[in-house]
């Protein structure tokens, strides 16, 4: 794993930002590796997200803040520092269907997704060989319509025993409730198995099939109190064509919505997104 220090920034847009942070990095011996930005216009917004190599930089990172405090306070910045080497600790939440979940958890063990899984949590027995094949931890909550608040604490309960970072939507099929959601701001990643916002909400290929839609797509976005409105983190679509039965949509997507959720995740994973209003810059 390498070993990279990222500074992620969100602030009004004025002249000299560029500059001062990067005098700011080279003036404490710090060797910037890659530097994205992104202005937006209409809201005269500035982000920006800088990787550098710290191994001779001349501030312990443990004190960063109090260095740096004094450029963030003058460009009224909101701003957070990552290490690249520090492994987030990622739950898995999963249904019954297995597609997803099996995709992540190859791509974990591949070490493509450099982060830790301590559990998975579903509301079905189903998955549970999958999970002691790759050696996760694997817990059953069922939920029904009378104990959902109940079985929410008890999954709550698990994720904070395990100090979790963030979660994994893996095909859950269940709303989670406003103060679940709350609980993990936008530390909640869903795939949605539509290309949002067409189709929300339950069976959206049973609606592109009956729409005759010539593109299905998937989305994977952070979860918030609205359903399937949250910040969208990656999209991707197939072609179909009149011949496809609803069976052969079900299939595509399922490819689909694997590669669209572990890209979500890895760039999560790699401090690559940052958020305003209810967009998402993702930078490469």
């Amino acid at each position: 794993m390498k070993n990279t220090a990222i500074l992620l920034i969100s602030c009004p847009d004025r002249k000299g930002l560029v500059a001062s942070i990067s005098d700011f990095v080279f003036r404490h011996n710090g060797n910037i590796l890659h530097a994205d930005e992104h202005a937006d216009e209409g809201s005269n917004l500035f982000l920006m997200r800088v990787e550098f190599d710290p191994i001779d930089f001349d501030i312990n990172l443990a004190d960063f803040a109090k260095h740096f405090s004094p450029i963030a306070e003058k460009f009224a910045m909101q701003w957070r520092l990552a290490r690249s080497n520090v492994r987030q600790k990622m739950a898995i939440l999963v249904s019954k269907y297995d597609h997803c979940l099996v995709d992540l958890l190859y791509r974990h063990k591949s070490g493509e997704l450099a982060c830790d899984i301590p559990l998975v949590i579903s509301n079905h027995p189903d998955n549970g060989p999958i999970a002691e094949f790759y050696r996760i931890p694997f817990f059953v909550v069922p939920v029904t319509k009378d104990n959902k608040s109940e079985a929410e604490q008890k999954i709550l309960a698990l994720l904070k025993q395990h100090d979790l970072d963030f979660i994994v939507l893996a095909r859950y099929m269940q709303i989670l409730s406003n103060q679940f959601v709350n609980e993990y701001p936008h530390r909640i990643i869903n795939i949605h198995h539509s290309f949002l916002p067409a189709f929300v909400g339950a069976k959206p290929y049973h609606q592109a099939f009956t729409r005759g839609v010539k593109l299905i797509g998937a989305t994977s976005h952070y979860v918030t109190d609205v359903l399937d409105d949250g910040p969208i983190i990656e999209q991707d679509v197939v072609r179909i064509s009149h011949r496809d039965s609803l069976d052969d949509l079900l299939q595509k997507g399922r490819d689909l919505e694997k590669v669209v959720l572990s890209r979500a995740v890895r760039w999560h994973i790699e401090n690559r997104v940052l958020l305003y209003g209810n967009k998402t810059v993702v930078f490469d």
